[in-house]
């Protein structure tokens, strides 16, 4: 067992980081619930396709009001108890939708009103969660640090999460709310046992005596310039920007793609989905190995250019087999790109900034994603299903090649970190 847990916590990550992967990972398994539920809940309340997006809908809105100013705040606080807080409020939430539920009482807006405040809460914790794993570790560890991370999504939020949701909704609607709220809360208490608290000493925003000494909006115009004055992480959050947008136009209508042009049936379409995570979890296994013996601008290349290959294999195909084996292949270089483009980023970012400049990055993320979906239903609705994939193609192509130069001198930029204490010794 033990060498079950250096496997997945390697020792030289430090307690701390143990503890903040156990909290995202059980958090996590909370919101896989809510993943599959909250949908089989809305859709039990009305058949309103509007409603039913709107709960879709509360998932990205948050971040595109809330995203800046809570990546500033993380900069300005004590991280952990803003971690803490905010989960503490997102189990606040779902309880007094578990109190609705119970008594009757519920309606769909009190359940949209509860999607909003959870979306909301999760803002400010994801975007400082987010800012907590460079304090704890050496950036030459960031990047297994981060696939542990996202692993514990992949395989708790994807794939753990929704069918037990489902199950247990099929039990009774209030049960998979409640476990969601046994799961955050759970995760605030293995946030507190993190033996330190991870505080830059000079946060941007706080004057000599510790008081904040600006105005939120003044810290988010700074983190702003930084990020314009700083080719690197500007090149990497405007990719993101760019291939998320590309990404979302044909996932948009993925559900309509998998049933009506490739003829698989909702079974098959929830196979396509199931594909991606097997894939990542390829990847949770091999990244180490990637690590050690490619480079980082290598394998960055290669996720992007089997991102265009993707498109333009599933604009061409009609075999269910292919589009199978092709959604594998992504969740794999999904995990991968995910994995390195979050290291890289944390390694060229001041721990002063990395709330504001991640939450720049995860606004760029969710923004992106409500163009593409946007762009994605009227290509669709004009051109055909497969339409979107050849815009995402066009789209995909002509961005790599821009950057294709321009990735080694983001992977080529030297850390600012030299250690897990915090201590600048570079500003790029």
């Amino acid at each position: 067992m033990s060498r079950l847990g250096d496997l997945i916590a390697p020792r030289r990550l430090g307690r701390d980081f143990r503890w903040l992967l156990a909290s995202s990972w059980t958090s996590n398994v909370g919101d896989g619930i809510a993943l599959a539920a909250a949908p089989l809940l809305i859709a039990s309340m009305t058949s309103s396709p509007i409603l039913v997006a709107s709960g879709a809908i509360m998932q990205f809105l948050p971040w595109l009001l809330f995203g800046l100013h809570a990546g500033a705040i993380a900069d300005r606080v004590d991280r952990r108890r803003l971690v803490m807080i905010a989960n503490a409020s997102r189990a606040v939430v779902i309880l007094a939708l578990c109190a609705f539920l119970l008594t009757g009482t519920a309606n769909i807006a009190i359940v949209l009103g509860a999607a909003f405040l959870y979306g909301v809460a999760e803002v400010f914790a994801d975007s400082t969660s987010g800012t907590l794993l460079p304090m704890f570790v050496r950036p030459e560890d960031l990047g297994i640090g981060n696939a542990r991370m996202q692993a514990g999504f992949l395989v708790a939020n994807q794939m753990i999460g929704p069918p037990l949701g489902a199950f247990l909704f099929a039990i009774g609607s209030f049960w998979p709310f409640l476990l969601q709220v046994l799961c955050v809360s759970l995760a605030v208490v293995l946030v507190a046992r993190i033996a330190r608290t991870p505080v830059p000493t000079r946060a941007a925003g706080v004057d000599h005596t510790g008081r904040l000494g600006t105005h939120v909006h003044t810290d988010i115009a700074e983190g702003m310039r930084w990020l314009w004055r700083n080719p690197p992480v500007r090149t990497l959050v405007l990719i993101i920007l760019v291939f998320n947008v590309t990404w979302a136009a044909p996932w948009s209508v993925l559900v309509l793609y998998a049933t009506e042009h490739l003829h698989m049936g909702p079974v098959g379409y929830g196979a396509l989905t199931t594909a991606q995570a097997i894939g990542g979890l390829v990847s949770t296994v091999a990244f180490g190995w990637l690590e050690r013996r490619i480079s980082f601008a290598t394998l960055m290349r290669i996720c992007l250019a089997l991102e265009v290959a993707m498109h333009l294999t599933l604009a061409l195909t009609s075999a269910p087999i292919l589009a199978f084996v092709v959604m594998v292949v992504f969740g794999a270089y999904a995990f991968v790109w995910g994995a390195i483009s979050t290291t890289v980023r944390q390694r060229l970012v001041p721990l002063e900034l990395q709330g504001r400049i991640g939450a720049v990055n995860a606004v760029g993320v969710f923004g992106g994603m409500v163009i593409g979906q946007a762009l994605g239903g009227v290509i669709a609705q004009t051109w055909g299903l497969t339409a979107p994939w050849w815009f995402a193609f066009v789209g995909a192509g002509i961005t790599l090649a821009l950057v294709w130069r321009s990735i080694s001198h983001i992977t080529a930029a030297p850390p600012v970190l030299d250690d897990a204490s915090g201590i600048q010794t570079k500003e790029p």
